[in-house]
């Protein structure tokens, strides 16, 4: 994955809590593994473990346009916030199990902040 293909994939992850995608569900054992680590990064303040599976549709494997790139990820986090104020997002996330909006606001902080320091940008 090269900068332009994250920030596409930071974009695509942030439309599951404002629903626009949906991701399957999963095998209870890895539901309960995604659980266990979410509990782990917010007692630890840990990040997104080192090669944690991502669900297929979130894979950003193709050509992305950096500017493009940013600019829909900005979009997205607008339009994140927007849900946020309204109290809106769900209510459980299928890797994750339930959801509050603070457990939203932590998770999908990790995420951005791992893979900007990934990429230095």
């Amino acid at each position: 994955m090269d900068v332009s293909q994250m920030l596409c994939h930071c974009h695509l992850v942030l439309q599951i809590p404002i629903r626009k995608i949906e991701i399957p569900e999963i095998n209870p054992f890895f539901k309960a593994i995604g659980i266990l680590t979410k509990k782990e990064m917010q007692i630890f303040n840990n990040g997104i473990p080192r090669n944690m599976p991502t669900f297929q549709k979130l894979i950003v494997n193709f050509e992305c346009n950096f500017d493009e790139g940013r600019k829909n990820l900005l979009k997205t986090l607008d339009e994140y916030w927007k849900v946020y104020q309204k109290h809106n997002l769900p209510s459980s996330h299928r890797l994750f199990g339930e959801m509050k909006e603070k457990d939203w606001g932590f998770l999908e902080y990790k995420h951005l902040d791992h893979h900007l320091k990934q990429f230095n940008v």
